[in-house]
């Protein structure tokens, strides 16, 4: 199928259809769905989650604490927003029960490119999915069951249709009631028609932006008198008013208020009656317009302090569902945020070094963070991310213990995902004959930014602190363990005969036994053996060795056990790990001659380093960002 037929079949699959007043109601006792209500439809649209056994994943059980989530797949790309998207949910499916919350406007409320506008957008496509049935020709989109008494008709309608009392409404349109007079009475000649939400069009979904006390009245809500309709209709005939305010538009869909508490008061009346009576007011004197949709409004902090503030807002204030939307506080999340804002990027398939992307995520989500206290920052950062560190760090605490200490508006406050990304463009294109990105132009950058952006003092000077303390650090020990891993070729092979060697050791040292070795037939006693495990655990600067040697033997026998009898990976033990990459790694003179540019002393360092290079390629690097980095490197560690 082409491209232009499958557009044409899309169109035609929206157009609407016209059906009489009895076919409708025969639809109605068909389908459900033929007079749901606009929670109910955006339901139908998000569709059943999910259920994610938290217990199965080792990382998600760390942050869920084993409990079973519901992820629900048209919010896919909503990266460590579950909460924010359970929450939303849970307003539609109070609201779709005819809840308190039917009558409340749903409210997002956090911080500058949290995503609330992305959220707002997303909750607009959906509401274009489930068609809905309207009176042919009403301005307001108004529901055909709004025709009907709830107290004369209600009986018949649920014992004829099978449609509850509570979906009819207690009041018709002005403009019903006028084509009323005109059909005299006789309803059947009302038509009703399926209509498709539309952003395009503005059918059933409407946007409203504050203006300011000068420019903006409650008609951008309920609209205003067409004045070229005053020659032939009175002012307060209904033919005369132009129903054309944001309410009347997203009747039976969905109305969003931007940056809703910046709009003046008297403007937010009408949203008052709209949601608690289902109906508002017009500018004229005309009878009430109904109104059953939702409204969303969103806006940032100091905003929502400024209006909850002031007393004359109480009667608002009741009538608000928050749902906070705070920033992720997730470095693995973030990441994929990036990545997601990447791929809808030309810099897609530009080449971005290993750690480069980890590194910002890293930063943003420590300027997040509340400052624990008597533990890391940075060890709360891993531990809000799923990480095991006790063994890296015995004073980190629980994630519930760091959340808890923290309070409920950690991410509410901090660098935006709009700033770390600028910052992302920024070292894209940080060289002008490359576009690629690697962490230590990251690291510059971010720096110049710091202090171009004239943050508080205490603020850069904690900023700066997280690149000082933490990043640069920890970049070192990376892009280290990256060159000596490209550098050993056989790499794994050789930390493997290290890590067993040394279980060997340790297992005969523990039992005070002599050591035969299978190859040489030399024998080993005890002092000796001693001098062996010495040589692997003093690069580690390991300050018990008697207590280490126990716990790593008790480890791989009860690793074995489920191995059949084999020994574990040596990556598998992450203390034991890092004491092998050190005693592996101990002697950084051995790299200098194959992973510097400068000439070579013979034709077996240049193939070496022809090969380290070759290596560092296939592990995500370009050529230029080898040299670069390996140059920094050997700078860094000859100024420690």
């Amino acid at each position: 199928m082409s491209i232009l037929q499958h557009f044409k079949d899309r169109y035609e699959s929206t157009q609407e259809e016209e059906f009489s007043l009895e076919e409708y109601l025969e639809i109605c006792k068909r389908d459900k769905s033929a007079y749901a209500t606009a929670a109910e439809r955006m339901l139908m649209a998000i569709g059943e989650p999910e259920h994610i056994d938290t217990s199965r994943d080792p990382r998600l059980s760390r942050i869920f604490s084993n409990k079973v989530i519901k992820r629900y797949p048209e919010f896919d790309e909503f990266y460590g927003m579950e909460d924010a998207v359970e929450n939303i949910v849970s307003f539609f499916k109070h609201a779709a029960q005819g809840l308190e919350e039917k009558k409340q406007i749903l409210y997002l409320l956090g911080p500058v490119g949290g995503g609330k506008s992305s959220l707002a957008e997303k909750l607009k496509q959906l509401m274009q999915k489930v068609p809905f049935y309207a009176i042919k020709g009403s301005p307001v989109n108004e529901s055909p069951l709004g025709l009907f008494d709830p107290d004369e008709d209600g009986a018949i309608l649920e014992e004829e249709y099978g449609i509850p009392t509570r979906y009819l409404k207690p009041i018709m349109s002005p403009w019903a009631v006028k084509r009323l007079h005109e059909f005299g009475g006789d309803i059947s000649q009302f038509k009703v028609v399926k209509r498709y939400p539309s952003v395009l069009d503005q059918i059933g979904i409407s946007k409203t932006e504050p203006g300011d006390d000068n420019n903006q009245d409650i008609s951008a809500l309920v609209g205003k008198v067409n004045i070229r309709m005053l020659e032939e209709f009175s002012q307060d005939d209904p033919d005369a008013y132009s129903f054309s305010g944001g309410l009347s538009k997203a009747n039976q869909g969905l109305m969003e208020f931007v940056e809703m508490f910046k709009a003046p008061i008297k403007v937010l009346h009408p949203l008052l009656t709209a949601t608690q009576e289902g109906n508002y007011n017009t500018t004229e004197g005309m009878g009430s317009v109904p109104f059953d949709g939702i409204i969303l409004a969103h806006s940032n902090e100091s905003e929502w302090q400024t209006f909850r503030n002031n007393k004359h807002n109480e009667a608002f204030l009741d009538r608000v569902y928050i749902v906070k939307v705070p920033y992720c506080v997730r470095v693995t999340e973030e990441i994929d945020i990036y990545r997601k804002l990447l791929r809808h990027s030309s810099l897609q398939g530009a080449p971005c070094a290993p750690d480069t992307l980890d590194m910002l995520a890293q930063f943003t989500v420590l300027s997040r963070l509340k400052e624990p206290e008597n533990s890391s920052i940075f060890s709360k950062m891993r531990v809000y991310d799923g990480q095991n560190i006790k063994d890296t760090d015995p004073k980190a605490k629980s994630i519930q213990e760091y959340r808890d200490a923290a309070g409920v508006n950690e991410g509410m406050d901090g660098l935006s995902t709009r700033f770390a990304f600028k910052i992302l463009s920024k070292v894209f294109n940080f060289d002008t004959t490359e576009i690629a990105a690697n962490p230590v132009h990251l690291l510059y950058v971010l720096e110049k930014q710091i202090e171009q952006e004239q943050f508080p003092n205490e603020v850069q000077e904690r900023y700066l602190r997280f690149i000082k303390e933490y990043l640069a650090p920890h970049y070192v020990e990376f892009i280290g363990k990256e060159i000596q891993t490209a550098y050993l070729e056989s790499y794994s092979e050789y930390g493997q005969n290290l890590f067993d060697r040394y279980v060997t050791y340790a297992d005969f040292w523990i039992q005070d036994q002599e050591y035969r070795d299978p190859e040489t037939g030399e024998i080993l006693n005890r002092s000796a053996i001693n001098d062996e495990l010495e040589k692997i655990e003093k690069p580690a600067g390991i300050s018990n060795p008697k207590d280490f040697r126990n716990e790593v033997v008790n480890f791989v026998l009860r690793a074995r056990a489920n191995n059949q009898g084999q020994n574990p990976s040596w990556l598998s033990y992450e203390k034991l790990r890092s004491v092998i990459e050190k005693k592996m790694f101990s002697n950084t003179e051995d790299l200098l001659p194959v992973i510097s540019f400068n000439p070579k002393a013979s034709q077996e360092d240049q193939k070496k380093h022809k090969q380290f290079v070759e290596r560092m390629v296939e592990r995500g690097y370009t050529e230029k960002q080898v040299r670069l980095l390996a140059e920094w490197y050997l700078r860094v560690r000859k100024s420690q």
